[in-house]
């Protein structure tokens, strides 16, 4: 069980200094601003998520074990402004774009277009097309290298995913 609640300032300068030290940026105050809500165990009183504070979207999770966060698509929509490119980005071709927000599961290596460098395999990315239209969120499941030599297996295990409308 878990209640919703606005945060302090000293967990607000706790949760942005993590995304500053995770994602390797300074403007983590763009992506967790002060209007954000967190949701925290009734048992434990630690911080399990960070909500977007008008929608109740969840912007990421805090996993309690290593202090890290897992973006959810909210929280990866407001990475994706503040972040240029190709920082945190795994580029897949524009005809596969489609293929991949409706799977929602996995980006495989051979769709991979390009990649940052930089990532190391276990970190969070946005997942983006060639135009950097963000596509999806996961976790990066092979190191840049590999993703870019190998042909064949995942590269990225999706969380969530954008939902275009068409027409």
């Amino acid at each position: 069980m878990s209640y919703v609640r606005k945060p302090t300032n000293e967990e607000l300068r706790f949760l942005r200094s993590i995304m500053n030290y995770q994602f390797m940026i300074d403007e983590a105050d763009k992506v967790i601003t002060d209007d954000v809500l967190l949701r925290v165990s009734k048992n434990t009183g630690r911080i399990r998520a960070v909500l977007d504070g008008a929608t109740g979207k969840t912007i990421a999770t805090l996993v309690a074990s290593t202090h890290t966060f897992n973006l959810w698509l909210e929280g990866g929509l407001r990475l994706h402004r503040v972040v240029p490119k190709p920082k945190l980005r795994v580029i897949v071709f524009n005809e596969i774009s489609d293929g991949v927000v409706e799977a929602k599961s996995t980006v495989f290596a051979k769709h991979v277009l390009s990649i940052d460098e930089d990532l190391r395999s276990g970190d969070e990315v946005l997942v983006v097309d060639e135009d950097d239209n963000l596509l999806c969120v996961g976790r990066l499941v092979l190191s840049p290298d590999e993703v870019m030599q190998l042909l064949v297996g995942p590269a990225v295990k999706v969380r969530e995913c954008v939902k275009y409308e068409s027409g």
